[in-house]
């Protein structure tokens, strides 16, 4: 019984690719590491970890649920745990039932601004599955839904609003739409078939990519002005300067004649610089 459940819930994690919580985590911790100038309270710690973490869990189960039967039909995805039946509805249901009461949770234990926001939170990670429906723009909703990440972790922190956070914010939510762009890109022919939304559907891949180059630009000059208002030290400009080179990589590798890396720059690099920044932040705060 015990290792049927296991299995299950094996299953489940793999479903909502789990181990992705590396592109927002971090960042959550940068938020929470920038706040409180170093580390905050362990509780401040244990609580803003399960709140991101069960956020992701409630976003992620939510998506596979509204997306299955687009998944079905999209040779990428059509062997995923729900379209080939690994996986039932209401067993996905459920997960995203248990990310978001444990999401409500433990924003309770952090403060009272983190669960009056938790509604707006609920709604822009649930509701960004739809977009693609509707909108090319739906890339800069998922970067909204991702910037959360740090605003959660530095509100946990201050309980309040601030211009750093703020501009942190909108460095990840550039980042994040920019390489959700181009991961779009190996779907354009079956967005176009099924009159889903995209700007590589939109406006094509090489406005794509350069639209992508564009906003991740713009996320290394928020990000400098991050560092400039918190005078952080020197360590944080070499983890920006190492970040930089891995998005100069992940464009250099990609091109409207070759995306045949494209998974690389996708999976590989954007989770080494989520934690690059993370590790040299940390480290600037206590140098």
């Amino acid at each position: 019984m015990h290792v049927r459940v296991a299995r299950r819930l094996w299953l489940l994690l793999d479903a909502i690719r789990f181990e992705h919580s590396v592109f927002a985590l971090p960042f959550a911790y940068v938020g929470m590491l920038l706040a409180a100038r170093g580390l905050p309270q362990w509780w401040q710690v244990i609580w803003i970890t399960a709140a991101m973490v069960c956020a992701r869990t409630m976003a992620m189960a939510a998506n596979r649920l509204i997306d299955r039967h687009l998944d079905r039909m999209n040779p990428r995805t059509a062997q995923r745990h729900l379209p080939t039946g690994r996986l039932s509805a209401r067993e996905m249901a459920l997960l995203g039932v248990a990310g978001l009461v444990g999401f409500v949770y433990s924003a309770a234990q952090l403060n009272d601004l983190c669960l009056q926001l938790t509604p707006l939170a609920i709604v822009v990670l649930i509701g960004y599955s739809y977009t693609k429906r509707f909108t090319w723009a739906s890339h800069f909703v998922l970067g909204f839904a991702d910037a959360m990440a740090p605003a959660g972790g530095w509100l946990a922190v201050r309980g309040q609003f601030d211009t750093p956070m703020l501009v942190l914010t909108a460095a990840v939510g550039l980042w994040i739409a920019g390489f959700d762009v181009i991961y779009a890109i190996q779907d354009i022919e079956f967005d176009r078939q099924m009159k889903l939304h995209s700007v590589p559907v939109r406006f094509g891949v090489p406005a794509a990519l350069h639209l992508s180059s564009l906003t991740h630009l713009l996320t290394l000059l928020l990000l400098v002005s991050v560092g400039e208002m918190l005078s952080l030290g020197l360590l944080y400009w070499v983890g920006l300067a190492v970040a930089a080179g891995l998005l100069a990589y992940e464009h250099a590798i990609i091109s409207p004649r070759d995306l045949t890396r494209l998974g690389v720059a996708f999976f590989n690099v954007n989770g080494y610089i989520a934690i690059i920044v993370f590790v040299f932040t940390l480290g600037a705060l206590y140098q």
